[in-house]
């Protein structure tokens, strides 16, 4: 059974950094496609960032282009999202998500991946 676990996440002003990490269980994390999603109240759950095996290919939203990184460490399981220059609008429930295939063109879209995890917060003061 896949089991995705993030952390990192809490409170932080403007300006500054978190890293969120992303442990997973029961699969082989290196053979798969690893996202991070947010969603913010009253909002609608938007794509952040994704990473695909070998970490050849990336991509990102263009609201977090320059400002996050995405990366992998596959030897531990782990996906991690590096956010610096933090915005008020950064502010949501981080998730990471996971999936076998999901071509690269529609990375974006969360209905393609199949594994979840719980979230973690992320609150930006102005």
């Amino acid at each position: 059974q896949v089991q995705l676990v993030e952390s990192g996440g809490g409170s932080v002003q403007a300006g500054g950094s978190l890293r969120l990490s992303c442990a997973a269980s029961g699969v082989d994390y290196s053979t798969y496609c690893k996202g991070w999603f947010r969603q913010a109240p009253g909002k609608e759950r938007e794509a952040v960032a994704a990473i695909y095996t070998g970490g050849g290919f990336t991509a990102y939203a263009d609201s977090v282009k320059g400002r996050f990184t995405i990366s992998h460490d596959n030897a531990k399981n782990l996906l991690y999202l590096q956010m610096n220059s933090l915005k008020h609008e950064d502010t949501a429930m981080y998730y990471c998500a996971a999936d076998v295939s999901v071509p690269p063109p529609v990375w974006f879209r969360s209905v393609l991946y199949n594994h979840w995890g719980q979230g973690t917060q992320v609150t930006v003061s102005p």
